[in-house]
């Protein structure tokens, strides 16, 4: 199992493998040609109710991760989608935001390492 994590905004590379976008919304000023994206996979990004209350604030992370993983139990079928690609390739999820730290793929990322640690 391979997961990594990169800026959607960084320049796709071979060792990137399968690039999985995981955000809800498509990224600003970014055409679908640079992005490189092989799977947009809405549906796993966080509620909008929940990105706009995370609003990358630092001391609601812990708070958001708690939150973001009730609804990744709720989107089995998507959070299964995923998984049975890390199974099969190396993934990258690519994302948006600018903080590299706090931000839904770093959280799923997390979420998903626990069922294959």
């Amino acid at each position: 199992m391979s997961i990594r994590l990169k800026r959607v905004y960084e320049t796709a590379a071979e060792e990137d493998g399968y690039r999985v976008l995981v955000d809800r919304l498509w990224p600003r000023g970014l055409s679908k040609e640079r992005a490189k994206v092989d799977l947009w996979l809405k549906e796993i990004a966080p509620s909008t109710a929940l990105r706009k209350w995370f609003d990358h604030d630092p001391a609601k992370w812990d708070e958001f991760k708690t939150r973001y993983k009730r609804e990744l139990d709720q989107q089995s079928e998507a959070v299964n989608q995923l998984a049975n690609l890390v199974k099969q390739r190396r993934v990258t999820l690519v994302y948006g935001a600018k903080n590299t730290e706090i931000n839904q793929a770093v959280a799923l990322k997390q979420y998903l390492d626990r069922d294959f640690s």
